[in-house]
């Protein structure tokens, strides 16, 4: 168990950015800024987990697809209205969490780490959710 609290403490650390882009506009009102900061705090994030998956030399060809799939979209996405952006996003975390419990790894985490895993893609997901209605109604 000792070492995945690291792990464990860093993955619910990284949730403070979500529920601050969340709760920053209920504070003080939308603005564009919290928007964008938001969005790319997301990107980065399930690009890091996303890599994550990467096993190089270590995988088939079909895991290596499935760890790059959830962020390939991610330039094309910067044409879609934000909504849509967002939503994609908010789904990849859930993707990469599914590609994750499918692979020969997850099978030594500690549940201790595969319960946050789930707990925190769950609140990432509503954070998405949040943030996609704050942006379609913003006062």
């Amino acid at each position: 168990m000792e070492k995945f609290v690291n792990h464990i403490q860093l993955g619910y650390l990284g949730l403070l950015p979500f529920l601050g882009c969340v709760g920053w506009p209920l504070m003080v009102g939308s603005n564009s800024v919290n928007l964008e900061f938001f969005s790319f705090y997301s990107i980065a994030i399930l690009a890091f987990m996303a890599g994550n998956l990467w096993h190089a030399g270590q995988q088939s060809f079909a895991d290596a697809i499935k760890a790059v799939l959830p962020v390939i979209p991610i330039p094309f996405l910067s044409f879609l209205p934000i909504e849509w952006m967002l939503a994609w996003l908010g789904a990849s975390f859930w993707l990469v969490l599914i590609f994750e419990k499918a692979t020969i790894q997850w099978q030594g985490y500690h549940k201790d780490y595969q319960k946050m895993r789930f707990v925190l893609t769950s609140v990432v997901f509503v954070c998405h959710i949040l943030i996609i209605g704050m942006s379609i109604y913003p006062k």
